[in-house]
């Protein structure tokens, strides 16, 4: 299952149409620091081991085996006044292997 919340919609439409943008969003595994890994948003062309999801007028791509790692993924938009910004979860925790130790950097 592949969800978009309408904040998160809302939010993308707007950062497309002030940059004059139109692509596919490709939700993708991001390498993280002390956090390890997370599920993050890039603009991208579906390739041929793409899932292709479209939603509220927007078009979103996955790789088949990174979706049937998460389960199903949620794409959100979380309102925190300067900490706003989308929030992506899926259902199996993709996270983890940071140093878990920081405390300012990683070693």
């Amino acid at each position: 299952m592949f969800e978009v919340t309408e904040t998160a919609a809302t939010n993308l439409k707007a950062y497309f149409e002030q940059n004059k943008l139109d692509s596919p969003v490709r939700v993708g595994l991001m390498q993280g620091g002390c956090s390890g890994a997370a599920l993050g948003l890039a603009l991208d062309e579906p390739g041929e081991n793409d899932r292709v999801f479209e939603d509220k007028a927007l078009k979103f791509v996955i790789a088949e085996d990174l979706l049937t790692q998460c389960g199903s993924v949620k794409v959100d938009f979380i309102e925190a006044g300067y900490r706003s910004g989308f929030s992506i979860t899926s259902t199996n925790p993709v996270g983890g292997g940071g140093c878990g130790t920081c405390s300012g950097s990683c070693e």
